[in-house]
């Protein structure tokens, strides 16, 4: 028998594959002392290493459409509302969510203050004008200063018997208005004497139509006494009428040595229009008075 060779002619000849492990690597003629085939060899390293590059790049993008997927996906969930996709129960609808810092504004219940008291109306009717009054009250202290000037204090006078204190025709415009009191006081300062009479009524309108009917005549006695020597009781003088609520109030004014008042004595007119400023303050202030106390019940 033949003995079964092994080369060119055929036989079980290994086949060397590259990308089998282990493989047998052919070497020409089959000689064993033959050298191998490099070039053979470097081809198929080459050809080794392009399949891996392939393979690491077709992996790469394999991952990186897979994240994009998953960055697809976070925001589909986040800005969308996909079918199957699970919303938290906790949060509130978007329109029940609190715009803003955050900060919850205050609310008010509308409200409107009620409007302030008016000191005229309490010194407009004697329902209203019910505070303690007299001479003293309405002109205390011993001196009036008005600006720079001092006047002196004098006597006082007060009575229910408003005609009684009167001159002229101020007594019948006192009696027709139904006046129930009229005080009286007296300042003097460097020779001039000016006496005020403070007449009361019920209601305002009386006061105002009697100040309305006063005429030149109508004039209030002057309140001599306490120092203070009679004038104005032959000699000119110089008078006013005016009314503020419930009160109406008048000033003679004139010299104490009897002389007669002319234009020309401005004194005289200062005198006057300074304790009709001063009694019309204090007036005002009577109302202020009680309205600050009513409002503070």
């Amino acid at each position: 028998m033949r003995p079964m060779s092994y080369g060119q002619q055929g036989g079980p000849q290994s086949q060397w594959d590259p990308w089998t492990p282990h493989s047998q690597q052919p070497w020409n003629g089959g000689d064993t002392d033959e050298t191998p085939d490099w070039a053979a060899l470097a081809e198929a390293s080459e050809t080794r290493n392009k399949r891996r590059r392939l393979l690491f790049i077709g992996g790469g993008a394999l991952a990186t459409l897979a994240i994009g997927t998953a960055v697809a996906m976070a925001v589909v969930s986040a800005n969308g509302d996909p079918e199957g996709s699970d919303k938290p129960s906790s949060l509130p609808a978007s329109a029940d969510i609190p715009s803003g810092t955050g900060t919850a504004e205050p609310s008010f219940a509308p409200t409107s203050a009620p409007p302030p008291l008016d000191p005229k109306d309490f010194v407009s009717s004697k329902t209203k004008d019910t505070a303690p009054i007299s001479p003293n009250i309405l002109f205390p202290g011993t001196q009036l200063t008005m600006g720079s000037t001092v006047y002196k204090k004098g006597p006082t006078a007060d009575t229910k018997s408003c005609a009684t204190a009167a001159k002229g025709t101020l007594a019948k415009v006192l009696n027709d208005n139904d006046c129930t009191r009229l005080m009286r006081v007296t300042y003097t300062k460097d020779g001039v004497a000016v006496t005020v009479g403070v007449a009361v009524f019920d209601t305002e309108a009386k006061a105002t139509k009697a100040k309305g009917q006063a005429d030149k005549d109508s004039i209030v006695a002057s309140l001599a006494g306490d120092g203070v020597k009679s004038f104005c009781n032959s000699a000119v003088c110089r008078s006013t009428t005016n009314s503020y609520g419930r009160y109406a109030y008048f000033t003679i004014a004139g010299f104490t040595n009897g002389k007669d008042v002319t234009t020309k004595d401005t004194a005289v007119f200062t005198t006057g229009d300074d304790l009709g400023e001063f009694t019309f303050r204090q007036i005002r202030r009577r109302g202020e008075a009680q309205a600050s106390a009513a409002a503070s019940e």
